[in-house]
């Protein structure tokens, strides 16, 4: 038995065709249907984990950007995402459970699909793609869950800054932002920098929870200083060199709420 199906987006296709399965394996989706996955709500129980058996180029776009990667990141965590790279292109994108298959086709700003529950040919697509996928080599993502960099980063710097770190990556994700110009580095440095935080903590913290190395960060400073959007003093302390505070050196930026900051920096800084 075979039926069409459109729906606007993953958690649509998700929790219409599959309402009651536990795990779905998506295969060959496309660098949009990754990238909706920071979407997803990750508490809605509803939702099944996802075996992900992607392009790793496909993969790699979707998540170029932190406030997407640092999502799904947190999917993986969770352990209700994980991520494989496909060797081969599939014929079509798959949705495929224990008693549906979905052949997926994107239209405009929806997605429509040719389901099947025919049990032989769901037991032979299933069969064929969980081998591929168990045999698949694991994609491994370099940035932290966004869950682990919230919590850290309130213990270490701050709930204010984390507070405005939060709402500038809501601004970026939202498109009120330039997300090549506002990297993670940098949405942290103009945080720290507009909370007049010590570089040598955010630093720390930085490369800590694994968002960059202290030497990424310092050349990032050194950067943004250079452009006259940032500006530090010297802090003395008992042992040692002075540390540098952090301020901002653009007068655009300051007493900006921060759901306006993401625009204005960018604007400044393209």
């Amino acid at each position: 038995m075979a039926s069409s199906l459109l729906e606007p987006d993953l958690e649509g296709i998700l929790s219409t065709a599959f309402p009651t399965t536990t795990e779905v394996l998506v295969v060959d989706p496309s660098v949009d249907t990754i990238a909706s996955i920071a979407d997803v709500d990750p508490d809605r129980e509803s939702i099944p984990r996802l075996l992900l058996l992607a392009d790793e180029d496909a993969l790699k776009d979707a998540l170029s950007t932190f406030p997407i990667a640092s999502t799904i990141a947190e999917f993986v965590d969770r352990e209700a995402l994980s991520l494989r790279t496909l060797e081969s292109p599939a014929e079509n994108a798959l949705f495929v459970s224990d008693d549906r298959v979905l052949a997926v086709v994107d239209v405009a700003d929806r997605t429509a699909a040719l389901s099947s529950d025919d049990g032989e040919f769901v037991d032979a697509v299933a069969s064929s793609y969980r081998k591929r996928f168990e045999e698949a080599t694991a994609y491994r993502l370099r940035t932290p869950a966004i869950g682990q960099v919230r919590e850290t980063m309130a213990d270490a710097l701050g709930e204010d800054v984390r507070d405005d770190f939060d709402a500038i990556l809501d601004a970026v994700a939202g498109g009120d932002g330039d997300a090549d110009v506002l990297d993670a580095v940098t949405i942290a440095l103009l945080v720290a920098a507009r909370n007049e935080v010590l570089l040598y903590d955010l630093s720390k913290w930085g490369e800590d929870v694994g968002i960059a190395s202290k030497a990424t960060f310092s050349r990032t400073k050194t950067d943004l200083e250079d452009d006259g959007v940032i500006d530090t003093e010297k802090v003395p302390i008992d042992v040692g060199r002075p540390r540098l505070r952090l301020k901002l050196g653009d007068d655009r930026l300051a007493d900006l709420p921060a759901d306006r900051f993401a625009a204005a920096a960018s604007d400044v800084l393209g």
